[in-house]
């Protein structure tokens, strides 16, 4: 048995005022030594983690609802993922896929092309390190095989922060000061409901925002030109927003009429999040799947991994040089990863996920019923968005709120981020092991936060 079990069916439970005496020394050592643009508000250095808690130096536990930002979907300190990675460590760490083949990679491939939900019959998997880099992969393959240089990507989109991805990346806080951008990149405007113009049924917001697409080609780009459209399921970084259903059926026929690839940035919303493995496992049974997956985040239980994964005859219409990584695919990350499949399934965490999400969704929304700041609350299985507002009519964003709520919960042992445009949103992310006891104190701590930030305010 692991040290940390005690530590997984844990409450949180803070004893001091943060950071510790030991974080405090660690994180002046930080200050020092590490970029300041590598931003964090949050007084907490973790020593262990099991489960859905985590341990810092000085003892204090936290409630993770953060999870590394969508990484740890199956917890910290599971058994199989340590044996794994330490069997590996003990034959060798390392073999580049393009010089020596490695098992790991190919079974991992094999797996992941059993179960990654296409629109082709046989498919085929190729991995990279990072959320980014699958994103930038997928972009260039759709580039290669339809010989067409233009790219379409939606306003509140998060792609990553290299110099193409960080183009396609909506918030220019992203990007500010590196200019000039990418070239070949067209924003349309994404199916924001909560946002749709005031009035409107969901059957004519949609229809608006295709609309606004449609300018997009009439004025930006022709859809001649346009290789891909790029969209995450949920948009993470623009304020956990689902995509309507609806409007990717539309997006699917616009694509199939035009010689499009519809990608599917499932680097957040993956590996069980959603109530499925992928959100586009809904969009398949449906009947509009995507063309290509990129994922990463919990591919991979905290080692860097992510992937792309396309039909077999878009991969092989790639050509040769395009494609490739020094460290993706990594051996002992692929070990991991193996695991993480194994695990979602064995553990049931697709049907977990669901069962966090509604717990955490009826709390936040009995919430929404109490406090008029609350002005929205959506999302899919266990990835969710709490929305905060100055007033229900106008739907001015309240980031100041926000802000306090998260220092406020963290300084009652729960961790909790921001996300949307004008940072007005806080997510929900827990690891899907999390124990019900440890969502409602989770809820518990969020409500006093709130109380106590209001009453700051």
């Amino acid at each position: 048995m692991l040290k940390t079990d005690t530590l997984k069916n844990a409450l949180p439970n803070v004893t001091m005022s943060l950071p510790g005496p030991k974080a405090k020394k660690i994180l002046e050592k930080r200050t020092k030594n590490v970029p300041a643009a590598v931003l964090c508000n949050y007084p907490v250095v973790i020593k262990k983690g099991s489960g859905a808690m985590i341990e810092d130096v000085d003892g204090n536990k936290f409630l993770d609802w953060v999870a590394g930002v969508g990484v740890m979907n199956i917890g910290y300190g599971q058994e199989s993922i340590i044996n794994a990675v330490k069997k590996q460590a003990d034959s060798f760490f390392h073999g580049m896929i393009n010089i020596t083949t490695h098992e790991n990679y190919v079974d991992l491939a094999e797996k992941i092309n059993a179960l990654a939900p296409v629109k082709a019959d046989t498919k085929k998997t190729m991995f990279v390190n990072s959320g980014a880099e699958a994103v930038e992969n997928a972009v260039k393959i759709a580039k290669s095989f339809t010989g067409r240089g233009e790219i379409i990507v939606f306003s509140g989109a998060f792609h990553g922060r290299t110099a193409l991805t960080s183009t396609m990346t909506a918030k220019k806080t992203y990007s500010f000061g590196i200019e000039p951008a990418m070239g070949g990149i067209h924003r349309a405007e994404f199916p924001y409901l909560y946002r749709a113009p005031r009035g409107y049924s969901k059957e004519e917001s949609i229809q608006y925002y295709l609309e606004r697409l449609q300018y997009v080609f009439d004025q930006g780009v022709p859809v001649q030109q346009v290789a891909a459209i790029v969209i995450e399921p949920i948009q993470g970084e623009g304020g956990f927003i689902p995509v309507p259903f609806e409007y990717v059926a539309a997006l699917r026929k616009l694509c199939d009429e035009n010689g499009i690839l519809l990608v599917a940035d499932e680097v957040q919303t993956g590996f069980a999040r959603s109530g499925k493995l992928f959100v586009s496992n809904y969009w398949k049974e449906e009947g509009f799947a995507p063309d290509i997956i990129a994922m990463a985040k919990s591919i991979g239980a905290g080692l860097p991994l992510a992937a792309v994964t396309a039909g077999s005859h878009i991969m092989d219409g790639v050509h040769p040089g395009i494609i490739g990584s020094t460290f993706g695919g990594n051996a002992m990350a692929c070990a991991a990863g193996l695991q993480v499949l194994d695990i979602i399934e064995k553990q049931n965490l697709t049907e977990r996920a669901k069962v966090i999400g509604k717990i955490a969704f009826d709390g936040f929304t009995d919430m929404q019923s109490r406090y008029v700041e609350i002005g929205d609350v959506r999302g899919i299985g266990s990835m969710l968005g709490v929305e905060f507002v100055k007033d229900k009519e106008t739907k001015e964003p309240y980031p100041e709120l926000v802000s306090k709520i998260i220092k406020h919960a963290v300084s009652h042992g729960l961790i909790i981020e921001n996300s949307g445009v004008p940072d007005n949103v806080i997510r929900f992310l827990s690891p899907l092991v999390a124990t019900e006891d440890q969502i409602h104190a989770g809820l518990d701590i969020f409500e006093t936060s709130i109380k106590e930030s209001l009453a700051e305010l």
